[in-house]
């Protein structure tokens, strides 16, 4: 058996961009996706602490130490520049696997820079 469990999650990042006349996706900082464990083609859930939106995407990746967050294709909609979100991935873990179980937890400031790094919830 396993469970799914929070893998990681960007903490309160500032939309930077919204652009309605692409494919789909958010675009995020590759300082980002490292410091996560997240990965290019991943599917995200983004929730949007500004206006309650809960959405699911697939993670694409923008240009390295920009502090990209944009949300592209008709979730645009969902969201306004600065506002605030939560980009959350989640894992099946088998009950070995939770044993040593560690989501990563990455907080950013304004700019979305990275500003802690947490192993736990």
């Amino acid at each position: 058996m396993t469970i799914d469990m929070l893998q990681a999650k960007i903490h309160r990042a500032r939309i930077t961009g919204s652009n309605l006349d692409y494919i789909g996706s958010i675009t995020i900082d590759p300082l980002l996706l490292e410091a996560s464990g997240l990965l290019i083609g991943q599917k995200v859930e983004i929730v949007n602490i500004n206006n309650g939106e809960r959405f699911a995407t697939y993670i694409i990746e923008g240009e390295k130490g920009s502090g990209d967050m944009c949300i592209n294709g008709a979730a645009a909609r969902k969201v306004q520049v600065n506002d605030l979100i939560i980009v959350i991935a989640y894992g099946s873990y088998n009950q070995e696997e939770l044993k040593t179980y560690k989501p990563k937890v990455i907080m950013v400031d304004e700019n979305n820079k990275i500003t802690q790094v947490l192993e736990e919830i």
